[in-house]
């Protein structure tokens, strides 16, 4: 039987009636649909392959199914104009950026920004100036963008183009939005918040309300991080009142693939839908009561797991962000715990584990996770250890160039000690989440290298970097 919310997801519609008719084509992709006749599991990989062009829609898009169902994306969140990505959250950014301003230009950017924030500079050619995060004491997590730094760089650089924050941050924290909005468009600057973390935000009681509601001017929001859609399945929303909406539409398609996945469009469309409807708000609200018992079990083992009472109306309560140091306890080892039982989480290091909920989670899985961890932390532990920021959430380096002008200069690979005092000319971040320590262009300094190290040594994959045992770093030739 079909779900009601279902009928008003277009996309999902239009998907489901091309693999029921079945057609015969001759158009891309090559496949067909016909690959179980080379091998059953080969079939089932690509049978659910459905193009935009000639599958949801005909190869000249006479149906109108996309454009329809962004506009109901775009009433949704509030927008004026709205695209849907299959490139991620990542090519939305770049987009955004992209939109932004001309090459030369200043622009206002949170040093929490993902890495593809910072190549989307490097197409755009933009100047950053980079704001400062308060991190939080208790927790030793950032607890969003600073405000008076951001006034500061705002006075300070009164031809800024825009300013582009993350909310909320990978460990569930939000800044004030609203007062970041307000701080910026007195200067009639806009704002762009990279919300891929948040696509369920202001959905249902007790949620944040998202940053379009705050008053931001663009968001970018991952349909596949919380919600239930394809890998790379991404929305870049607008407002077009300082953003024009040409410029957005160019900085969108100079991305954009030719060919995009009708399956990722129409999965899209059925996350919006189903945020539409009563189930998602019925979804969303057993999701936080499950995360809250979650966090009510584990705070008597010894572990920390700050949530919405920690931050009032400024913490995401479906997440869940576990600290190990108080206990003595390593992240690294509670993650091997859990995949011992066949349980995989989202980040692990030393200090923090993050396992990431959706809405189709149960109560089973939530069982099965909290008892796990509950046993792990019955075993011998170590000394407790100070609570302290991680290294991607600490200070940045002083800028020598551009990453576009580091991005197209001559480099060479210098040893690792000798790299301090150098000019990077790579992005380095501990992954997850991708926060880089390093950004092409900085100064390589001795703090910045000593955090990476205690990364590396913490448990945390070396991202982005040529050489990720980090032996050697790529330095712009002097």
């Amino acid at each position: 039987m079909t779900a009601q919310w279902v009928a008003d997801a277009e996309l999902l519609q239009a998907f489901a009636a091309h693999v029921a008719a079945d057609p015969v084509t001759f158009a891309i992709p090559g496949h067909k649909r016909r690959a179980g006749r080379l091998d059953a599991a080969y079939g089932r990989l690509l049978d659910g392959d459905v193009p935009l062009h000639g599958g949801i829609d005909t190869v000249k898009l006479e149906r109108g199914v996309l454009r329809d169902a962004e506009r109901k994306a775009a009433e949704l969140w509030g927008a004026h104009w709205c695209r849907f990505s299959v490139g991620g959250s990542s090519h939305a950014n770049q987009a955004a950026v992209l939109a932004l301003g001309r090459p030369g230009q200043t622009v206002l950017v949170t040093r929490t920004a993902h890495r593809s924030t910072l190549l989307g500079l490097v197409l755009a050619g933009l100047h950053p100036v980079w704001l400062p995060n308060e991190v939080d004491d208790r927790f030793g997590i950032p607890s969003g963008l600073s405000l008076p730094g951001l006034e500061r760089a705002l006075d300070e650089h009164p031809d800024a183009v825009g300013v582009l924050c993350v909310e909320p941050s990978y460990l569930g924290t939000l800044a004030d939005v609203t007062a970041i909005c307000e701080l910026a468009h007195a200067r009639d600057v806009p704002v762009i918040v990279d919300q891929a973390w948040g696509a369920h935000l202001g959905f249902a009681p007790g949620y944040p309300q998202h940053a379009m509601a705050r008053g931001a001017d663009a968001m970018v929001i991952s349909a596949h991080k919380t919600l239930p859609a394809f890998s790379q399945a991404s929305l870049l929303l607008a407002r077009t009142d300082r953003l024009a909406a040409d410029r957005l539409d160019r900085g969108f398609d100079a991305g954009h693939t030719t060919s995009p996945s009708g399956a990722i469009l129409a999965s899209i469309d059925a996350a919006r839908a189903l945020l539409a409807a009563p189930v998602g708000r019925e979804l969303l609200t057993a999701l936080a009561a499950r995360v809250t018992r979650l966090r009510a079990a584990l705070r008597p083992t010894g572990l920390l797991a700050p949530g919405p009472d920690d931050f009032p109306g400024r913490f995401d309560p479906a997440k869940i962000v576990l600290l190990t140091a108080a206990s003595g306890r390593s992240g690294v080892e509670l993650e091997q715990a859990l995949q011992d039982v066949g349980i995989g989480v989202e980040m692990a290091d030393r200090d923090t584990l993050v396992p990431i909920a959706g809405l189709l989670d149960d109560d089973a899985a939530f069982d099965l996770l909290t008892e796990t961890l509950r046993t792990a932390m019955d075993a011998p532990a170590g000394a407790p250890r100070p609570v302290q920021a991680a290294s991607q959430w600490g200070s940045f380096s002083p800028q020598r160039c551009t990453p576009r002008e580091a991005f197209f200069a001559d480099r060479e690979a210098v040893p690792f000690a000798a790299a301090a005092g150098r000019t990077c000319a790579e992005l380095i971040a501990p992954y997850p989440p991708g926060v880089p320590v390093l950004v092409p262009g900085e100064e390589v300094t001795a703090d910045a290298l000593a955090r990476l190290r205690a990364a590396g040594e913490a448990g945390l994959r070396i991202a982005y970097a040529a050489d990720p045992t980090l032996a050697t770093v790529q330095v712009l030739q002097d």
